[in-house]
């Protein structure tokens, strides 16, 4: 006979047969148990960081161009989902109010900063609002990761906000201009023309406008610009009657590109009206350095035609300098649209509108 015992049933006892992994008694301790490591990562909470604006309900991840929400798939579902409303967000309000947007994509870069089209968003509502220093920061670094040049024009643009004007230029000569887009080597041209501006170098200002796309026989969407740039340099040169010729070309072009504006050729969009949610006194954000930088404010009633009439300023050393010619930033080829030459079109933000931002310095 056998005297040894047989083996214990331990599912008929109520226990459990499997084996518990080395460790499991601790881990079941609770969050007092938890390693140090996983402390060590967990998001501090801070009383005094700005919280992020409020996003209508009717605003969703869907209202964002889907190429840009694809460059978002490397955040989880949640994050991906915030960022593109801010984004949309941003897209809604650049034009009617650039500071909440601006805060917007304050808000996206908190949650995805990584992301090379995100930082764009940011250095592009900066430089809207006027705050040059963080928007050559945030542009350098979305250069850095995306590897384009398009908003090179603004990043020489901040230079000569900041007043850095040679800078500027050895910032603008650092690329090939051959290898840029028409409309970016044309915005180039305009803020490296107002550069030399800046330094008083008129003739040099002059010689910077004179590239290829300045042929009064071929016009595009970016001659507008490119010709009255052109034509405030020679008036600055006293140079009257070959500057009426270019504002002639330039009001053409324009006309062309804003077509036959009858009645009957109009088309008509209705969108539908979004009440933006307000937060109170107490909850709004404190003022940041980029709310204390002197800016000029914004005309609504500002039309293509009010263009501003070239004036003479002083540099506070008793010496006059011309101001320097207007810079639009026009079609891009990256980046959220909208935009003259997008890369998918579409819903989204696309850097300062056609026609509106005018650049450091320059009012309306």
């Amino acid at each position: 006979m056998n005297d040894t015992p047989a083996p214990k049933d331990r599912r008929s006892a109520g226990g459990d047969d499997r084996r518990k992994p080395q460790g499991a008694e601790r881990r079941s301790g609770g969050a007092e148990k938890r390693p140090e490591w996983q402390t060590r990562v967990a998001r501090p909470i801070r009383d005094d960081e700005a919280k992020s604006p409020m996003i209508p309900d009717e605003i969703t991840d869907q209202d964002l161009e889907l190429g840009i929400r694809v460059q978002l798939k490397t955040l989880t579902a949640e994050n991906a989902e915030m960022t593109a409303r801010h984004l949309a967000m941003v897209s809604l309000l650049h034009d009617q109010d650039p500071e909440l947007a601006h805060r917007h994509a304050l808000a996206a870069a908190r949650r995805a900063g990584r992301i090379a089209i995100v930082r764009e968003t940011v250095g592009v509502t900066a430089y809207q609002v006027g705050d040059y220093g963080l928007a050559l920061r945030e542009l350098t670094t979305y250069r850095r990761l995306s590897g384009s040049n398009d908003q090179l024009p603004i990043m020489v643009d901040c230079e000569r906000g900041l007043g850095r004007p040679r800078k500027a230029l050895e910032l603008g000569r650092s690329v090939d201009r051959q290898t840029l887009p028409a409309p970016v080597r044309v915005n180039l041209a305009i803020v490296m023309s107002g550069a030399r501006l800046d330094l008083g170098e008129n003739d040099l200002a002059l010689a910077e406008l004179e590239i290829p796309e300045l042929d009064p026989t071929k016009v595009h969407e970016f001659s507008t610009n490119l010709f009255r740039a052109y034509a405030d340099t020679l008036i600055l040169g006293n140079r009257e009657s070959e500057a009426k010729r270019w504002l002639d070309l330039a009001d053409r072009a324009e006309q062309h590109f804003l077509g036959n504006s009858n009645p009957e050729n109009e088309v008509f969009s209705i969108i539908e009206e979004i009440q933006i949610p307000e937060v109170s006194s107490s909850a709004r954000p404190s003022k940041s350095q980029h709310d204390a930088v002197a800016r000029t404010p914004r005309d609504p009633s500002f039309k293509p035609s009010d263009r501003p009439q070239r004036s003479r300023r002083d540099d506070g050393d008793g010496n006059d300098k011309p101001k320097r010619p207007p810079f639009t930033g026009g079609p891009r080829s990256s980046g959220p649209p909208p935009k003259g030459g997008p890369k998918g079109g579409g819903r989204g933000f696309g850097g300062p509108p056609k026609g509106r931002s005018r650049g450091p310095g320059r009012g309306r």
